[in-house]
């Protein structure tokens, strides 16, 4: 069951760039018995972030919780955190205000408790989550990505020439190209480089651009 802690789109227009994670990462923290197991990941999609809990759940199944919060997109931010059983705010909103201060997007924590016998408390399981999930974050290698825009192209075979003079000059991914029946071109480029890209295709008369 997905929980919703917060307004789920936010609008992210003013920055070309983003920070996230690459790849995993884990951080422990242990309190009067219980551990708590932080596991971070890169998810690109809200897809992405179930299987990756439910991947969590699987190997950690004799665990009492498995709490987490995500953050997406760095343009339509959507973001979504679960307490899991545990009091409410104790563990969801906390593990992603470290997302918040940290200001990762497309990552998603999982945080994993073993009850250790003694309660903490809500104090003491807000700084539980907290801390495992700092722990797992600061174990987890950051980086800086732009923020993409992507572009499908269809056009006849007779515009071919122009339309990859434009692609060589203004040097967009080209991630998928399909010349089977007709042409088709999925292109991708940084947000910033968007408007350019798109005014020299525009001139290409007889293209269509999605």
């Amino acid at each position: 069951m997905w929980v919703y802690d917060f307004p789920l789109h936010l609008n992210m227009e003013s920055s070309d760039r983003y920070k996230t994670i690459k790849g995993e990462a884990e951080g422990v923290y242990k309190e009067k018995g219980s551990k708590f197991i932080a596991l971070a990941f890169h998810v690109e999609s809200e897809q992405e972030a179930k299987a990756a809990l439910l991947k969590v759940k699987k190997s950690y199944h004799d665990a009492r919780h498995h709490c987490y919060a995500f953050r997406i997109g760095p343009e339509k931010e959507f973001f979504r955190s679960s307490d899991d059983g545990e009091p409410s705010g104790t563990a969801g909103k906390p593990i992603l205000n470290q997302l918040f201060s940290a200001g990762l997007f497309n990552v998603l924590v999982v945080v994993v408790r073993y009850f250790g016998g003694t309660k903490l408390g809500v104090p003491g399981l807000i700084r539980a989550y907290k801390t495992a999930t700092t722990e797992a974050l600061a174990h987890a290698r950051i980086v800086t990505l732009s923020v993409m825009r992507q572009l499908e192209l269809s056009f006849d075979y007779g515009l071919m020439n122009p339309v990859m003079r434009v692609i060589k000059e203004e040097k967009p991914e080209v991630v998928t190209r399909d010349f089977d029946t007709a042409c088709r071109l999925v292109l991708q480029v940084e947000r910033n480089r968007e408007e350019p890209l798109l005014d020299k295709l525009k001139r290409i008369r007889g293209l269509v651009v999605k």
